[in-house]
């Protein structure tokens, strides 16, 4: 409803606001939580998948922060800031996209990493097991004490309220450009919603459920990838846009990790139950 009444501009503002909401909690909380630097910047080269949990985590948090859905939707975003039709004008584009791209995907990281590692210092480093998203606000305490519940649930609205935000616009860019169908706002909330509200209903665990919503991301994220290379090559498609051999063969290393990551998961997990 925003977006057509008050325009993209709008919207990015308030996105903006709650990303940098998220932001500056978990910076700050980074520092106090006074982790092993050694270790996160070793770590950060090679990481330790010393259990299927862990693989699990890892791969929920590309799924996570490598959304299937936002890949086709940044390049409809910068639409409404250049619509020259010229070469130079799709060059000007194409920057402008990159830019986006940069700056949206490096601050996913680094809140996705402080959350990792402030989780490491204040919960693994202190043997405290956390199971529900109710035990979560511990890792604010540090930072704000007995104010910490009331810090994480503005965090996590925030959080909340962007990606919803973030997955609508997707939906609709995906809809609207690439399969051409139109479904009434009100069907589309009801489809948005259903899923939350049957998992509140049937009383299942709400943190482990959005894990596996973002391990279904990643899993799912190597069909857009291999679909979007195959259409970027095509020059009678894309014309001075189209992908140099560099980038497919990038763009393949990317996948062809994607779907390695995915297939440790299915066999960590099929050698627990074998």
């Amino acid at each position: 409803m925003l977006y057509g009444k008050y325009g993209q501009k709008t919207i990015e503002i308030i996105i903006s606001i709650l990303i940098a909401v998220i932001c500056i909690a978990y910076t700050i909380e980074l520092f106090l939580a006074k982790p092993d630097w050694r270790e996160v910047g070793i770590h950060t080269i090679i990481p330790m998948l010393s259990s299927s949990d862990a693989v699990l985590i890892a791969v929920g948090m590309l799924g996570a922060t490598v959304m299937p859905h936002v890949i086709y939707l940044h390049s409809q975003l910068v639409q409404h800031r250049s619509t020259d039709s010229s070469d130079d004008g799709k060059l000007r584009h194409l920057r402008m996209e990159k830019i986006d791209i940069i700056i949206a995907m490096n601050i996913a990281f680094i809140v996705n990493a402080a959350m990792v590692i402030v989780s490491a210092a204040v919960f693994y480093k202190n043997g405290i097991a956390v199971s529900t998203i109710e035990q979560a606000h511990k890792s604010l305490q540090p930072l704000l004490g007995p104010l910490s519940s009331g810090a994480f649930g503005i965090a996590l609205l925030a959080s909340g309220l962007s990606s919803s935000v973030v997955g609508t616009m997707a939906g609709q860019t995906i809809m609207k450009g690439f399969v051409n169908l139109s479904i009434p706002v009100n069907v589309r909330r009801l489809i948005t919603m259903m899923p939350a509200l049957i998992i509140i209903g049937l009383g299942i665990n709400p943190m482990y459920a959005l894990v596996l919503s973002q391990v279904a991301l990643s899993f799912i994220l190597p069909f857009p990838i291999i679909q979007m290379l195959t259409i970027a090559k095509r020059k009678k498609l894309m014309g001075i846009l189209a992908n140099r051999g560099i980038v497919r063969f990038l763009g393949i290393l990317i996948a062809a990790a994607v779907i390695i990551l995915n297939g440790v998961l299915i066999g960590t997990v099929l050698k627990e139950f074998i």
